[in-house]
């Protein structure tokens, strides 16, 4: 055993305090274990070391990395090279602690073990320890085993340190009280590391499910908006790694690390969480007049008790004296075909369009004024004012009072996530996410935020929002436009403030439209598009 001087003590302290520091400076946990035990083999200088996890069901430990410098071995951790060995057991087949293995021993019990010799304890079955021997033509001889466990005494791992060779001879001798001493402090720092490790990633699911749990919630109430809330958060990755990896242009100085890529990704995934308490009567409003159900049956009843109410005035004209029967037939023709022309026409403009004349809004305003019996016997108008309302809506089925309950959505979605304590790394998920109905212009909402006051995120987003609502065939108001019609929609957005010029040209220009297409679209929305057409893109 070699005595440790002032200079060998502090240099043990030196790299604990890297290790310390380490603790901080990233995510990848596989590289901090491989320092773990690379640091644990130089404070120690071990000619080779172990490191265990417990596995999935904690029954076993397996090998997690392995080193040994006098056979050259590198394996497992961040070498990428796998380890063909067996677990160890933790129990055997009664559900006893395993006390054979020295690794299960420290890890059952939480105790260190130090042996000087492998070869003279007659503790432990190191059968397996001999016949890696004979194989590699080495000897073991000393052995340390220090368990890694958190503040709650759960197991995280277990250290194993391999023949202790002297600084200046390379004689293999036993492991010190203040090599045990430095490695289970160590082994405390591991576990802390570990530890706050398992509890960001924990977290981090538990956000992504409660953001799940939401998407589930808004899908129940709509099986419309899923599809939506599915491919947005998709199409707006997909466009922004097309903006990070773009190397010129307005663009070029953007760039996104996988943080920000996460953020990006719940922001997209969490973009309509507002319409959660929107009623579903308006989201799934597939017609003018629907709300529990579509009322334009109630108007064909009407005119049934019209045309009924017309062929009975045409048979009692005709049964009186001198009736000349066959003008009356012919004005109850004209009139049953008159009634029936009305009826088919508010059907149709019951359905919602592009956009619907002034002419058109003036003739259901003109039936809407035919007078007509109800079954209290009461006359009035053939429509009332809200049915006269909603089938006069120029855009669309929604009427004035519905959009606002939709466009409220975003309000309560920019509420809902300012409302939570979100860590810096994710602090702009309710500004990306709450974004995407702003215009370029300033002309969009809630805010009426200009592009200098979004962020590239929120404008991506707001482009991902539109295409996919333009080609989502889900809807039931709707079929899903081809690809052409949708790109020169976009165009003329592009062109009158809507959405960001810059980056619908990188959405064009690197077929990201065609990418999220051939993944997601029906084949038939999928037609040529001619580039040079699309309005605001120069190929």
């Amino acid at each position: 055993m070699q005595e440790l001087t002032p200079a060998n003590i502090v240099e043990r302290l030196d790299l604990l305090t890297e290790v310390s520091v380490a603790l901080g400076d990233g995510h990848d946990i596989g590289t901090f274990l491989d320092r773990i035990l690379k640091v644990a083999k130089s404070m120690t200088h071990a000619d080779g070391g172990t490191l265990y996890r417990p596995s999935s069901d904690e029954r076993s430990l397996c090998f997690h990395i392995s080193l040994n410098d006098t056979l050259d071995l590198y394996q497992g951790g961040a070498s990428g090279v796998s380890i063909d060995l067996p677990p160890i057991p933790l129990y055997d087949q009664h559900g006893n602690k395993n006390l054979a293995s020295v690794a299960a021993y420290a890890a059952n019990f939480h105790q260190s073990v130090n042996i000087a010799d492998v070869y003279k304890a007659d503790v432990f079955n190191f059968s397996g320890m001999r016949s890696f021997d004979q194989t590699f033509g080495y000897r073991s001889k000393s052995i340390l085993t220090v368990p890694m466990t958190n503040h709650e005494g759960e197991l995280l791992g277990v250290l194993q340190l391999i023949n202790a060779k002297d600084r200046d001879t390379g004689e293999i001798g036993a492991f010190s009280d203040t090599d045990q001493r430095f490695i289970e402090a160590l082994a405390a720092q591991a576990a802390v590391a570990l530890t706050n490790q398992q509890l960001v990633v924990q977290m981090e699911q538990l956000l992504e499910a409660l953001v799940n749990l939401i998407n589930i919630g808004i899908d129940e109430k709509s099986p419309y908006t899923g599809r939506h809330c599915q491919f947005v958060p998709e199409l707006t990755m997909m466009l922004a790694e097309a903006v990070h990896e773009t190397p010129l242009g307005p663009m070029a100085s953007f760039r996104m690390s996988d943080r920000d890529r996460r953020e990006l990704w719940l922001a997209g995934l969490l973009h309509d969480c507002g319409k959660i308490t929107t009623p579903v009567h308006v989201v799934d409003k597939a017609t003018k007049l629907e709300t529990i159900f579509d009322r334009i049956h109630m108007i064909d009843t009407r005119f049934e008790v019209l045309l009924r109410d017309a062929e009975i005035r045409a048979l009692k004209a005709q049964c009186q004296p001198g009736a000349n029967r066959a003008a009356i037939a012919d004005r109850l023709a004209s009139e049953q075909a008159r009634l029936r022309a009305d009826r088919d026409f508010l059907r149709q403009a019951n359905i919602g369009g592009e956009g619907m004349s002034p002419d058109d809004q003036e003739r259901v305003r003109r039936i809407a004024a035919v007078r007509w019996t109800g079954p209290d016997g009461q006359e009035r108008d053939f429509l009332d004012e809200d049915e006269v309302r909603n089938l006069t809506v120029r855009f669309g089925t929604l009427n004035d009072d519905e959009r606002k309950i939709i466009n409220n959505h975003i309000v309560v979605t920019i509420r809902m996530l300012e409302s939570l304590p979100w860590p810096k790394h994710l602090k702009n998920v309710p500004e990306y996410a709450g974004g995407h109905h702003e215009r370029m212009d300033g002309k969009g909402y809630p805010r009426g935020l200009t592009r200098e006051q979004m962020s590239v995120q929120a404008r991506v987003m707001a482009i991902a929002d539109i295409f996919e609502a333009l080609t989502a065939r889900d809807r039931p108001y709707k079929k899903g436009k081809s690809l052409s019609e949708s790109l020169h929609i976009l165009g003329k957005f592009a062109l009158n403030g809507h959405i960001d010029p810059d980056l619908f040209d990188i959405f064009v220009r690197q077929k990201v439209y065609l990418k999220f297409a051939r993944k997601n679209l029906d084949p038939s929305q999928i037609d040529h598009v001619d580039e040079a057409a699309i309005p605001g893109y120069t190929p």
